[in-house]
């Protein structure tokens, strides 16, 4: 039994070693994260600070409402993330001329991670 125990701690540690358990939020490069978080301050923070939604309550950055909303689109969620940033919708404003497609990509990431984790 304790043979068995061993084993089994070895392949623990070996796999958690190896980051094979670690969630995709996680697994995001911290410097595109942190990028990500510096747009989302300048330039989303006003209406969606904490992941919420000041002007549309039921449009928030929560994983659930994303989740809600995310049909209406036939791609991932993190592009459609991406297609809202950048082309807006409703009463929020399109970023695809104020943002690089890069910039776009870390601040969609940064939003998916922060839901993800629950804001």
């Amino acid at each position: 039994m304790a043979r068995v125990s061993g084993l089994i701690l070895t392949l623990l540690l070996i796999v958690g070693a190896t980051g094979l358990l670690s969630s995709p939020a996680m697994a995001v490069d911290g410097a595109a994260l942190e990028r990500g978080e510096q747009i989302f301050n300048s330039n989303c923070a006003a209406c969606h600070m904490g992941g919420g939604n000041v002007i549309r309550a039921n449009r928030t950055l929560k994983i659930s409402d994303l989740n809600n909303h995310v049909e209406a689109y036939t791609s991932t969620p993190l592009e459609a993330l991406e297609h809202e940033i950048e082309d807006g919708l409703n009463a929020m404003p399109g970023y695809a001329d104020k943002l690089t497609e890069e910039e776009i990509v870390a601040v969609a990431t940064y939003i998916e991670q922060r839901a993800e984790l629950g804001w």
